[in-house]
């Protein structure tokens, strides 16, 4: 089909220097991906050239082709017309009525914003569609600082890590681990941590995933320590949830430990120890198998926790790749609850990391609050969506599959080529340059993904 196109006397060649940035362009436009923020999202701003909602869609584009700041859509954007055609505009607005619209923004605009991601998640993510009745949903839920300057609304002394002193705001996140989706991200301000921002994160992830009680029941909220007080563990127990999270007492920690009667030494971490906490709970509104996790520090002194998990032995062996039927094995059992716990350092965490190098998330900060939050809004937009189009390119081209967001857009949609146009602009052909190292291997993908758009694309010297 691709091979009939032919091209007229009245095409119009255009050089972009993100062709493959604009094939991914045709296939949002097919999938109406903008819909929900155009329909939705009430911004109170006179329209001169450009409505409001098209103003946003600069933004978002700007970060897709790998702005740091938003100040870069005039280089990134603006300069790139062939680009804009690809997502369906006409022209694009200068980078200070981008940043004038996002300071018009309103709490109310943000909740309006925040639907419309709803919106589309629930079109669009492998997430919402998740079965729950094959396997676990895992959900996991952190926090991290983002630093700012101390005249931006909100902005308070906390912790961010290596910057003593600063003030910043804090980012909560709430990962679909096994899609790596972004399912909820919220603002804080600098002094709120993970057991105030807790219950609302998971609150708004419940309503984006309409977890209803036979759903909560089948996710698993894997948490760090700062959600593992008893008033948190025993809220998301009332909820339903499954739990596997660290105590947040470290003198209750202390206290549990000395229950353990044999302690197991960690194969993979001589340094490491794990032994079943006896004493009697008490204080938990459903059971909790609990096992105590020691350390040695550089003293010599034991640092120790205690992680907390309603899941049964046999789930998380089956969690972390093992038979179930060796589920007798106290030892293997153990290690098990452990290594489970120690997954969160290649799912949320990762996550968090390529959001702050892949997407620059640290170098964007608007002094107004709501600007802020329609911000963080558009990069969990971002990131959602070239985790889709890593998962649609995948099947054709193997090696995206294994591409972080870093390489996704430094490498894969910035990459340089033609784009041919026909009379009334439609986007007919896209050539790639053959030099690039990535240009065969994303050609094969991106034919398959624009068939039905009958949009040819081929590889030819730029």
């Amino acid at each position: 089909m691709n091979e009939s196109i032919i091209i007229t006397e009245h095409a119009r060649r255009c050089f972009s220097a993100h062709a493959s940035l604009a094939a991914l362009g045709v296939k949002l436009r097919q999938l109406k991906l903008w819909d929900p923020i155009r329909e939705k999202v009430r911004i109170a701003q006179k329209t001169v050239k450009y409505a409001p909602a098209e103003k946003l869609l600069d933004g978002f584009l700007a970060l897709l082709a790998g702005a740091q700041g938003l100040v870069e859509i005039n280089k990134r954007v603006r300069a790139d017309p062939a680009l804009q055609a690809a997502f369906g505009r006409t022209g694009c607005a200068e980078q200070s009525v981008v940043q004038d619209t996002l300071d018009a923004c309103t709490p109310a605009n943000v909740e309006q914003m925040q639907h419309a991601l709803d919106t589309i998640y629930r079109q669009h993510s492998r997430g919402y569609r998740h079965d729950y009745g094959r396997a676990w949903q895992l959900l996991e839920v952190d926090i991290t600082g983002r630093p700012c300057g101390k005249k931006a609304a909100f902005a308070s002394k906390g912790y961010f890590a290596k910057q003593p002193n600063r003030r910043g705001r804090q980012v909560g996140y709430v990962v679909a681990t096994p899609y790596e989706e972004i399912v909820v991200e919220r603002v804080f301000d600098g002094k709120t941590q993970l057991p105030t921002a807790l219950q609302p994160l998971v609150a708004a992830a419940e309503q984006t995933l309409d977890l209803d009680a036979e759903k909560r029941a089948r996710t698993i909220l894997r948490i760090d320590s700062g959600g593992g007080s008893v008033d948190d563990v025993n809220t998301l127990l009332r909820r339903g949830y499954q739990v596997h999270t660290k105590d947040y007492s470290g003198t209750r920690a202390e206290t549990l430990a000395e229950s353990v009667q044999t302690w197991v030494t960690d194969p993979k971490d001589p340094d490491r120890q794990v032994g079943w906490v006896t004493a009697e709970p008490t204080v938990y509104d459903r059971p909790l198998y609990r096992i105590a996790v020691r350390c040695r520090k550089k003293n010599g002194h034991w640092g120790v926790g205690v992680l907390l998990s309603t899941l049964t032995p046999a789930d998380v062996l089956a969690l972390t790749g093992q038979r179930v039927e060796r589920a007798h094995d106290p030892t293997l059992v153990l290690l098990a609850y452990v290594y489970f716990y120690d997954q969160r350092g290649g799912g949320i965490e990762i996550e968090i990391k390529e959001d702050k190098q892949g997407l620059r998330t640290p170098k964007r900060n608007k002094k107004r609050f709501a600007a802020q939050q329609m911000v963080t809004c558009l990069e969990a937009l971002v990131h959602n969506v070239l985790v889709w189009a890593r998962t649609w390119l995948a099947p054709h081209c193997p090696k995206i599959a294994r591409l972080g967001l870093v390489r996704l857009i430094r490498d894969v949609f910035h990459m340089n080529g033609v784009m041919v146009f026909d009379h009334p602009a439609r986007l007919m052909r896209i050539i790639l340059n053959q030099a690039d190292p990535l240009a065969k291997d994303l050609c094969a993908g991106l034919t398959a993904l624009l068939a039905q758009e009958q949009v040819s694309v081929t590889l030819g010297e730029i």
